[in-house]
């Protein structure tokens, strides 16, 4: 039996009240599901990863050991809250720390509490303010007293994990150029029990617009604080989430340590949730994205996202450029005139033409279809008359088009959202973004693809077979960020960096040619983005035991040995945008559990 207490705080009550009337009953249940589940497995988690002992780290000694001021503003904590916060500093086994505390005139008995502890080691610094500046005046105020090479933040509440600055500078040793870095998370009730992990992703840029999931542990390198000017007034609630959007657009010089360093409690204090009005945090999160648009130079507004402190940022599309929708076929007139008279009907972006990459079709229907399609002025029809070769006739199809956006699609796909094209063109046509991919749908409304996960034992699907309404682990299936590759049976991309990395490598003639091509991308720089905005159904079998022939089976197993082979850089280590401490060999955000 599960011990469900930790999870029925006053918090989560008026987060269900909210859920219900906001998605209904059905995606409660299912949030309701993932929570006692995500909460019995980090119990077990805990007890398989907690190191026993981490005496021996206050022994070890790096060669660069910088001095870490970690930062923090106290305003009337309970005192045995307050006390356990301090603790976890005292107990770190890295030793050259400085605790900068700055207290917006708290009651007696803190100031008290204070004055004890700062008395007792001289590397507690306090400052005592002659009135309560708000959250971030109070922090600028122990910044002020820093004098460490890299500054850290530790809400007054919260706790460290006892290996948390010596984790920190570990990869600061393995790491020099480093000037950000963030750890993950779990979180507290409020009597200290460890209840939800948050295992993050890697740097993604992406992510970060459509929620504050970098959040803490936090470590900033000085000068760059400095350079960009501590937290500002206005943004109560989301004060860190303006530090890291205008820290990010300063330095790419971001590190991820996928370990458990901070421990963020749940309080009485907490924002709670108002189904009338929008709490402020969330309202100034928004705010502070928009300001952060406007400062990387890009068009573009921010609406909220689908989930409590999410957002989603809309770009502006220059021109309205055409794009070629190519669909490779052989024989199937029913998928194919389903696939295309969704296009044609629901498609709210008209600029675009759509090229068929026919091979080696023999009835008579699809032949006649053909010749009625043709008579529409914008589809035509490509000829690939070799044997089946998904790449072939895709590139051959793209060198049929001066399109500079090319939308490659599955014909057994249909369009759900009538703003699809343009939902994947406004990433697209970001310079920096190399390929974009959809939602995808089973026929019963599972989700398909949200995002391919780069694992040891392949590429796999995430969120594969979730409910379609799920939010997914850390609202990942309904926020737009960036993956290691997308689904080919509805991927965007430019004509330009297509031709640069020599489009679909036709050594993968039927599978991973898509996991192959993105990772072409990433390996020139480029991100792939994954919107939960344009949406389809992809009428694929999801168990295909029954379907596949020995020999196709043999074809897949080839492939994937092959591309393993071509990257295999990329499949002995850990995929960026998942975490180590998930489960290796599926996408479904499972704790990794022996």
């Amino acid at each position: 039996m599960v011990n469900i207490t930790g999870l029925l705080t006053l918090r989560n009550i008026k987060k269900a009240f909210f859920t219900v009337r906001r998605e209904g009953f059905s995606a409660l249940l299912d949030k309701i599901n993932i929570d006692i589940k995500l909460f019995k497995e980090y119990s077990l988690w805990i007890k398989q990863n907690q190191e026993k002992s981490i005496a021996y780290q206050k022994d070890i000694k790096f060669s660069y050991t910088p001095k870490i001021s970690i930062i923090t503003a106290t305003y009337n904590p309970p005192l045995d809250i307050l006390k356990s916060t301090i603790l976890s500093v005292l107990g770190q086994t890295y030793s050259n720390w400085e605790l900068c505390i700055a207290d917006g005139k708290s009651s007696p008995g803190v100031c008290k509490m204070l004055e004890e502890f700062r008395s007792k080691d001289s590397r507690i610094k306090v400052i005592f303010l002659e009135e309560n500046k708000g959250i971030a005046g109070n922090f600028n105020e122990g910044i002020s007293l820093a004098t460490g090479d890299y500054i850290s933040f530790l809400d007054h509440d919260d706790m460290l994990s006892l290996n948390a600055l010596f984790e920190v500078v570990r990869k600061i040793n393995a790491n020099p150029e480093a000037e950000i870095i963030y750890s993950d998370e779990d979180i507290m009730d409020s009597r200290g029990k460890r209840i939800r992990p948050l295992f993050k992703p890697d740097w993604s840029p992406d992510y970060l617009r459509s929620c504050n999931y970098i959040c803490h542990f936090l470590v900033i390198k000085k000068t760059l604080l400095d350079e960009i000017g501590y937290f500002r007034n206005g943004f109560d609630g989301s004060q860190d989430y303006d530090l890291v959007l205008r820290l990010t657009e300063k330095s790419e010089k971001i590190l991820h340590i996928p370990k458990v360093l901070y421990h963020w409690r749940y309080s009485p204090g907490s924002v709670l949730v108002s189904e009338t009005s929008k709490p402020l945090a969330w309202e100034n999160g928004k705010k502070a994205l928009e300001e952060h648009i406007m400062r990387t130079g890009q068009e573009g507004r921010v609406e909220y996202g689908r989930g409590l402190y999410t957002y989603r940022v809309i770009y502006k599309i220059k021109g309205t450029p055409e794009v070629s929708i190519i669909i490779p076929n052989t024989n199937n007139k029913k998928g194919l005139e389903k696939c295309i008279n969704s296009i044609l009907v629901k498609s709210t972006y008209k600029n675009y033409d759509i090229i068929i990459g026919e091979n080696n079709s023999s009835e008579e229907e699809i032949l006649s279809y053909y010749r009625q399609l043709e008579n529409k002025g914008n589809i035509k029809i490509v000829i690939w008359d070799k044997p089946f070769n998904h790449s072939g006739i895709n590139n051959l199809c793209a060198r049929h088009t001066n399109a500079p956006f090319l939308l490659f699609i599955n014909n057994n796909t249909e369009v759900i959202t009538p703003s699809w094209i343009e939902n994947m063109l406004e990433h697209c046509q970001r310079k920096e973004t190399g390929a974009v991919g959809a939602k995808l749908y089973y026929p019963d409304g599972k989700i398909q693809h949200a995002g391919i996960i780069i694992q040891g034992c392949g590429p796999v699907y995430a969120f594969e077979g979730f409910n379609g309404n799920s939010k997914g682990y850390m609202s990942r299936a309904v926020l737009i960020q960036n993956y290691s590759a997308v689904s080919g049976a509805c991927l965007l991309t430019r004509k330009e960096v297509f031709e640069e990395v020599g489009g679909f490598d036709e050594n993968l003639a039927s599978a991973y040619n898509d996991v192959d091509y993105c990772i072409k991308l990433r390996e020139k720089g480029y991100l792939i983005v994954w919107t939960p905005y344009s949406e389809l159904f992809h009428y694929e079998k999801k168990t295909r035991t029954g379907d596949i022939t020995r020999k196709k089976t043999d074809i897949l197993k080839k492939e994937l040995e092959y591309l393993k082979n071509k990257w295999k850089n990329i499949f002995d280590r850990t995929d960026p945008y998942y975490n180590p401490n998930l489960h290796s060999e599926k996408g479904n955000f499972a704790l990794n559990i022996k």
